[in-house]
């Protein structure tokens, strides 16, 4: 029989690469493991175990996710086929998702948009506290078009528990506190649920993170031989979160309001030698944020559910530049400021039965007031602090109607989806217009009044699961989905400082258009289950951003940034993913090995390979335990990636081992003792995902020990 722990193992397995679409009660066969403690929240027909969805997921919870939880939401998820972390440095982790990244990914928290400007900048971080996760569901592939144009990616989910309608009588506190030897990093989280009466109930929580420059192995940057060897210079980061909830239940349903806030502060990654003029960069992001959330149970006649859904939130973002003269600091400015107020409501409404037609009908609104003030340094053109030298303000307003409609058939279930938007962009004018001085002597321009855009995004999809017999499913899905350009891509143009670049938008750029075919076989009971999946997705009009050569095979540069153009072209991206788990031994000594796998590449229809590709990854690992103690260790091979397009340098592959350790003794009552240790190779690796990649690879061999701890409830 399967432990708690086998049964994790078991959905690692089983979820890692499934093909399009959201789920519909379906009867179980006996034969099947169930997985009840492990339901996917955010889809549109409610909480689904993982194997009743049709769509490519994967879940995070309970144990695997201790396991895996990092101080950003990329590092926690860089383990998960299909998903690695495109970090600047360890204060920034982004997901990259089948080498799609930025405002391609869609972040959700608690099943609404994390506002912040993580897609405006490879250096900003996503504004989300891992740390508070109680489960996170992956989604991959443009079959998210239910949650909005932009993921064509995918979907990212993070639950907490704030808006969960269960609690038990009694007062419950949860959390964990640990610390790092590297760096010196002291990370926590607590949590406090009161029940006021058996139909409302009281949650906050507080979580910290405190760190140091961390230790890595060589120097920082490529090519470099003197100056401090074996530090990661400014990489310190701090963050702190906080939130209290209320939540009432009835027989009508439940309704609950929270607030949230969030601040860090982060240095971007830079070799400093004290010589010369030299820069360092650090950046301080905060929100406050307003949440409501409830669900109705039959609201009207034909309706089985209602889910409502708000938030507004108010994030900034203030990029900070140090300017030294031979070691000295001579000043400290805020080169640029990014402001961004942003309302978002989702609707949605669960119908009868018509026929065997089971679905969902919803409405996604979203307000966006974005704002972004300085010049950056270098002050590359005209237009002054108050025009917002980067990216010119922006109003965003888009509306979403979305369908979904399942059913069963005798050999599984068979799924439709559909979805409209429209978005319409609208930039301020500015008192003049733009330049950027190249060092050829020639000049870019962009006019004073660029003009509104508005854009009609339209998506649908089709997908099926067929069983094949009792252990196996056979899933297939096609998705045309359409994305609207985002603000950056569009209006971009001039220097943003902490990445290190000098971007050029384009105001005449097309939606993108996603055409993905998938295929994907698992087996999902038995001692020994896999799950494999192939994936093909055409992209028409695809926006990338391309350097420009000097004539001499590099990059053009300006003031040491890279000059970079948001530039369209049909694009492929193709690849595989692939996990499995065995159960070698069973007893009071269980023996699980686990595989996994993913590769992904990106191609202009021209044959240029697209620049920060994650490249193919391998690992093995096992997982054991006895009487009190779990014990797990893994082995990842990160391939070389060369595959690199034009004036992008290539990566040397690496090896990752990790291991993790608990102790659960039953006089603990709740708590549990762990270990952990990252990077055990103390390997020298470069993400090629990553814009920083020649300037900061990962961080040295870490090892993290800490108390976790849940009582009462």
């Amino acid at each position: 029989m399967f432990n708690k722990k086998n049964t994790v193992l078991l959905v690692s397995s089983v979820l890692s690469t499934l093909p399009l679409s959201s789920p519909i009660a379906a009867d179980t066969n006996a034969d099947v493991i169930e997985i009840p403690s492990l339901t996917v929240t955010a889809n549109p027909l409610g909480a689904k175990s993982p194997d009743e969805l049709v769509q490519p997921v994967t879940v995070l919870s309970g144990d695997e996710l201790n396991q895996q939880r990092g101080a950003t939401l990329g590092e926690t998820l860089d383990t998960v086929p299909g998903v690695s972390n495109s970090d600047f440095g360890p204060g920034v982790g982004r997901p990259v998702i089948r080498g799609l990244q930025g405002s391609r990914v869609q972040v959700l928290d608690d099943g609404l948009k994390t506002a912040d400007v993580s897609g405006e900048g490879g250096d900003h971080t996503v504004a989300i506290d891992a740390s508070r996760a109680d489960q996170i569901e992956v989604f991959r592939g443009p079959a998210t078009l239910l949650y909005g144009s932009g993921a064509a990616g995918g979907v990212i989910n993070v639950k907490s528990n704030r808006f969960n309608p269960e609690f038990g009588d009694a007062p419950r506190v949860h959390g964990q506190l640990g610390y790092g030897y590297n760096g010196d990093e002291r990370q926590g989280n607590i949590g406090l649920e009161l029940p006021v009466t058996d139909n409302f109930v009281l949650r906050t929580d507080y979580g910290l993170r405190r760190s140091h420059d961390f230790d890595i192995d060589g120097f920082q940057q490529r090519g470099q031989t003197e100056g401090d060897k074996d530090t990661l210079q400014n990489s310190d980061a701090i963050t702190d979160s906080f939130s209290v909830t209320g939540l009432f239940k009835g027989d009508w349903g439940n309704a609950g309001l929270g607030y949230s806030r969030w601040r860090t502060d982060y240095g971007i990654p830079e070799a400093f030698l004290g010589e010369d003029e030299e820069e360092q960069e650090r950046i301080h992001a905060d929100f406050d944020r307003v949440d409501f959330r409830s669900e109705l149970i039959d609201p009207i006649p034909g309706f089985t559910a209602a889910r409502i859904k708000l938030s507004h939130t108010e994030f900034n973002q203030q990029e900070i530049g140090a300017h030294f003269h031979d070691g000295e600091l001579e000043e400290r400015e805020v080169e640029m400021e990014f402001t961004n107020d942003e309302t978002e409501a989702r609707f949605e409404l669960v119908h009868n039965p018509i026929g065997m037609w089971q679905g969902v009908i919803g409405l996604q609104l979203n307000n966006r007031e974005f704002g972004a003030d300085g010049e950056g340094h270098g002050g590359h053109g005209h237009g002054g602090h108050s025009d917002g030298f980067y990216i010119r303000d922006t109003d965003t307003r888009s509306a979403g109607l979305f369908v979904l409609e399942e059913r069963l058939t005798d050999f599984g279930r068979l799924e439709f989806a559909v979805r409209i938007d429209h978005v319409r962009s609208d930039p301020t004018t500015l008192g003049e217009e733009r330049h950027i001085d190249l060092p050829s002597g020639d000049e870019l321009h962009q006019e004073a009044d660029v003009g509104d855009r508005s854009f009609t995004p339209f998506s649908l999809s089709a997908g099926s699961i067929i069983d094949l017999g009792d252990t196996h499913h056979l899933r297939l899905s096609l998705t045309r989905s359409e994305r609207a350009p985002s603000a950056e891509q569009l209006y971009a143009f001039g220097t943003h400082a902490a990445s290190g670049t000098v971007e050029v938008g384009d105001v005449g750029l097309d939606e993108e258009t996603y055409t993905n075919i998938e295929i994907g076989l698992d087996r999902h009971s038995g001692p020994f289950r896999f799950d494999a999946t192939l994936f093909y997705n055409h992209v028409q009009d695809f926006i990338y951003l391309a350097s420009m050569d000097d004539g001499s095979g590099n990059a053009v540069m300006i003031d040491d940034d890279t000059l970079v153009f948001n530039q369209q072209d049909d694009a492929r991206f193709y690849g595989a993913e692939f996990t499995a788990a065995w159960d070698v031994v069973e007893g009071n000594m269980p023996l699980t090995l686990r595989f996994s796998g993913d590769i992904v590449r990106a191609k202009l229809d021209d044959g240029d390979n697209l620049p920060r590709i994650s490249p193919a990854r391998l690992g093995i690992g096992f997982d054991t335990a006895y009487q009190d103690w779990d014990f797990s260790m893994d082995y990842r091979h990160i391939f070389k990636q060369n595959d690199s397009a034009a004036l992008e340098s290539d990566t040397d592959g690496y090896n990752l081992v990790t291991l993790d350790a608990r102790w659960k003794p039953a006089s603990l009552k709740g708590g549990e003792l762990y270990i952990q240790g990252h990077n055990l190779l103390n390997e020298d690796g470069r993400r090629h995902q990553s814009f920083l990649k020649d300037d900061a690879p990962i961080i040295g061999r870490a090892l993290m020990t800490g108390i976790r701890f849940d009582f009462g409830g």
